[in-house]
């Protein structure tokens, strides 16, 4: 037998030494192309500005890295933020899609409409949606269908204990004010609040005006009126926007409730709300299984499963307020 290939085999022997070298030749030749292959991108949008949320994209980042995909390496993140201009978010979320990221990751009601909005193909990975399904993000909670899902805030169970803590701090409550922000969403979360409070027996005023001259006009009306506490259903907003609610809120002798517990550390009562570290945290573990090959319309949405109560003592002082010890008990936070 005789097998020659430029000297490779002769006289019916195989030349091992140049099948060795050939090899070689093979690997160093294909590490060029594996270098050059393409990692993943991952859009972030993030809620607010970089530096009151950055915390968020950390937390988010540590689900990566606990997962094993190492930044710069094997991904990259790409974090953009509106900061106070929610109008921005459908020109953000186009940015990404055409910067040619793989998922995209979003935070809140808002910023997971824009994404829809901007494709129907690219997997969306969202954080606190309040009612996903009502939203008309996905078409259920264990199927979603599309090319989004995540985590929502399970909304009818945060709602009602939200106005079992106020019925706690104010005995004797009826007449609860909601405001919040104009922004995409709104209609849902105020119908989501409506529902719960008349559920309860609470009777509920709207004001949807979370900024600006809408935000001092709905503060003269309840000057004028009496409610028994105020329930602010807008998003963390900025400080100079939390820090004017909070001022508000206690010029009108007002028990005021949030939904993110960035507020009692600004002066506000109490907040109650999904932890949102957590919650990025969590958002992690669905980019990992969308790498791997899972379609999100198969991946169900999941229900917060960690909780923060805040409350600001002082506040409650101010206001002539008796906090019950089962609310301190329960408190992740008392600010004193």
């Amino acid at each position: 037998m005789r097998i020659q290939a430029n000297g490779i085999a002769t006289g019916g022997r195989v030349n091992r030494r140049a099948f060795v070298l050939l090899g070689a030749a093979a690997v160093l030749l294909s590490r060029p192309v594996l270098a050059a292959r393409r990692i993943p991108r991952i859009g972030f949008i993030g809620p607010g500005s970089r530096k009151s949320n950055e915390s968020l994209l950390d937390a988010f980042r540590d689900g990566l890295d606990d997962l094993g995909w190492a930044e710069d390496s094997s991904l990259v993140v790409i974090d953009r933020w509106p900061e106070e201009r929610t109008e921005r978010l459908p020109e953000i979320a186009r940015e990404l899609i055409g910067a040619g990221i793989d998922i995209l990751v979003t935070a809140g009601t808002p910023a997971t409409l824009a994404a829809r909005s901007a494709t129907a193909t690219v997997p969306i990975v969202f954080v606190g949606v309040g009612d996903p399904v009502g939203a008309g993000i996905v078409n259920s909670l264990a199927q979603p269908g599309g090319n989004a899902t995540g985590l929502s805030l399970s909304s009818g169970e945060l709602i009602a204990k939200r106005f079992e803590l106020l019925r706690d701090l104010v005995p004797g409550l009826q007449r609860v004010a909601v405001i919040a922000r104009n922004d995409p969403g709104v209609e849902q979360r105020l119908l989501d609040i409506r529902t719960i409070a008349d559920r309860m027996g609470i009777k509920v005023m709207e004001f949807v005006a979370a900024t600006g001259r809408g935000l001092e006009l709905a503060f003269r009306w309840l000057r004028s009126e009496r409610y028994d506490a105020l329930y602010v259903a807008s998003g963390p907003l900025g400080p100079a926007k939390r820090a004017e609610i909070v001022a508000l809120a206690a010029d009108a002798r007002l028990p005021a409730i949030y939904a993110f517990t960035v507020f009692p550390a600004a002066g506000g009562l109490v907040s109650f709300a999904a932890d949102e570290t957590d919650s990025f945290r969590r958002a992690a573990m669905f980019v990992d299984r969308i790498l791997n090959g899972a379609p999100p319309a198969n991946l169900p949405v999941e229900p917060p499963t960690r909780f923060e109560l805040a409350i600001n003592l002082k506040t409650a002082q101010a206001l002539g307020l008796s906090v019950p010890q089962k609310v301190l008990v329960a408190a992740n936070e008392v600010i004193e």
